[in-house]
């Protein structure tokens, strides 16, 4: 037999929440107004209290009906929340599935990735983008991506991004990336800005000879 969750946190009743401004659930009101008295007292509302008073309507002939209706909703109601509690553990998976996809996708890319702040500062990147820049991760955030670039790639960047905070669409050029004890690096730097904020997205992605 399904039975309804009127259980206590501290003097709240917490299984419904159609309260009133005291704070006693709407059907507890009217289970007490079936039994032709008051309000109970917050105290004393817990489940033995709910189905005495149930048991009490269903002995009179002339309250039965009205208990097993009342009965009838609660467990109806308690199916509900049973229901909504496990729509709610489903979505929840599926949006942590989603999540960790999304990230997994985003660092296991096969360009270099950036967010970058108004002064080329990075934010964030994927795992390409450090191996790109030939520098650990813990190193690079924060850093300005501009000072892995040679000086004229570093003004090209710069331009780029100062176009698109005054309202272009999308940038594209050729940059030279200087990795540490290497030769430089040939990319095609894509930049756009940040649907979610006030920074731009960086791709750095290798042409020519440097893309084997």
């Amino acid at each position: 037999m399904l039975v309804p969750s009127l259980q206590y946190r501290g003097r709240q009743m917490v299984s419904d929440p159609d309260v009133d401004s005291t704070g006693v659930p709407l059907r507890i009101r009217a289970l007490s107004r079936l039994i032709g008295g008051h309000t109970p007292p917050a105290e004393r509302l817990d489940p033995s209290v709910a189905f005495q008073a149930l048991y009490e309507l269903a002995l009179s002939p002339s309250t039965a009906p009205r208990a097993l209706a009342l009965l009838h909703e609660l467990q109806v109601h308690q199916v509900e929340l049973e229901l909504q509690e496990e729509e709610l553990r489903r979505s929840r998976a599926e949006l942590e599935s989603t999540v960790i996809r999304q990230a997994q996708l985003y660092d296991c890319a096969p360009v270099a990735l950036f967010t970058v702040g108004r002064s080329s500062e990075v934010i964030e990147f994927n795992a390409t983008g450090a191996r790109l820049l030939g520098i650990d991760g813990d190193a690079l955030r924060g850093a300005s991506l501009d000072a892995f670039l040679a000086a004229d790639s570093a003004l090209a960047l710069r331009s780029m991004l100062t176009r698109l905070g005054a309202g272009a669409v999308a940038e594209s050029c050729s940059l030279q990336v200087v990795v540490p004890d290497g030769a430089p690096r040939s990319v095609l730097g894509s930049a756009s800005l940040d649907p979610a904020g006030p920074n731009f997205l960086v791709a750095l992605v290798r042409v020519g000879e440097d893309a084997a």
